[in-house]
């Protein structure tokens, strides 16, 4: 079969296609067929040596497809079950991917593969950042940065949905009607300037949370952006590591919180997994979040959706075609 394989940390042009033997399922272990494979900012922190691997490696960790072999003991999936993942060990830029079964999740016959693929990291994350990380509630401000991204748009979404105020930041006026058009109250394009008193003008005393997806250019003016006791989630380094913190300037700021979550924590058990698989499936389904439709990539043109990743040209999921 086919697949993207990586020698080194580098660049997108460490990532090669090459041919390697067919995987088959152990204990417990499912093969899934691959329809669509979904990209995401982890896979170029792993390519890049961002989130050191052990090497050669195979790249990606979500995707959806058909069951089609079963290991020894597998209870919770037959072949030819509809299935996707996005919490599996990395393998996914391939033709097929073997995981334990209990990182996949049955796929609902109203999702397409190339929406599961495209949504449900991104999905899994947002909830469990809006209902878990933070519980967000009706009338809470959120200052959600890259919001006509992968996750922004997502969040934006399912923030309005539960009844929240959003402030939202995008690169582009292009990305600031996407986001206006997913309900953001309030829209800023990223200029290089303090966004922060912009963000005060509007909610007085700062938002109760940021959701910081961004990492270095945006970090200070997330901090100076909350209110006393607000909440700073970090979750993601687009533009790159966010800098050292001295505990101090929390305290400094307004006794602020601050946390850097992942999704694996929320999901680590099968039953977190498919809970938050569950939950964005309902959202999903009642229109309350809209899946747009992916920017597809051929599987051998994995390191070109790189490049237009990291240089912020997309706007929403992109996925891998096989």
């Amino acid at each position: 079969m086919k697949a993207i394989r990586i020698a080194e940390h580098g660049g997108p042009e460490t990532m090669a296609l090459a041919d390697v033997e067919t995987p088959q399922p152990g204990a417990h272990e499912i093969r899934v067929r691959h329809h669509a494979i979904g990209v995401n900012f982890i896979d170029t922190y792993h390519r890049s040596g961002l989130y050191k691997i052990s090497m050669p490696s195979g790249l990606g960790v979500e995707a959806a497809g058909v069951v089609e072999a079963v290991g020894e003991g597998v209870t919770r999936f037959k072949p030819g079950d509809r299935a996707a993942y996005c919490t599996a060990p990395l393998g996914a830029y391939s033709e097929a991917h073997v995981l334990p079964e209990t990182r996949a999740v049955q796929l609902p016959a109203a999702i397409t593969f190339d929406v599961a693929a495209a949504v449900l990291l991104k999905g899994a994350t947002a909830r469990y950042l809006l209902r878990k990380t933070f519980r967000v509630e009706p009338g809470h401000w959120l200052l959600i940065h890259a919001a006509a991204g992968g996750v922004g748009q997502v969040l934006v979404q399912w923030a309005k949905h539960l009844g929240a105020h959003v402030i939202a930041t995008v690169g582009s006026a292009a990305k600031a009607d996407i986001a206006r058009a997913l309900g953001a109250d309030h829209v800023f394009i990223l200029d290089g300037s303090d966004f922060a008193p912009h963000v005060r003008a509007i909610v007085s005393g700062g938002v109760h949370v940021v959701y910081d997806g961004t990492g270095k250019d945006t970090w200070e003016g997330s901090l100076d952006s909350l209110r006393p006791l607000g909440m700073m989630v970090s979750f993601g380094n687009a533009s790159g590591p966010p800098p050292d913190i001295n505990p101090l300037l929390l305290s400094q700021k307004g006794s602020l919180f601050l946390t850097r979550p992942t999704l694996f924590h929320y999901t680590a058990a099968t039953e977190q997994l498919d809970e938050t698989a569950a939950d964005l499936f309902d959202v999903l389904a009642r229109g309350a979040v809209r899946g747009a439709p992916p920017t597809r990539y051929t599987l051998a043109d994995a390191a070109q959706a790189h490049r237009d990743l990291e240089a912020r040209k997309t706007t929403g999921s992109l996925v891998l075609v096989p």
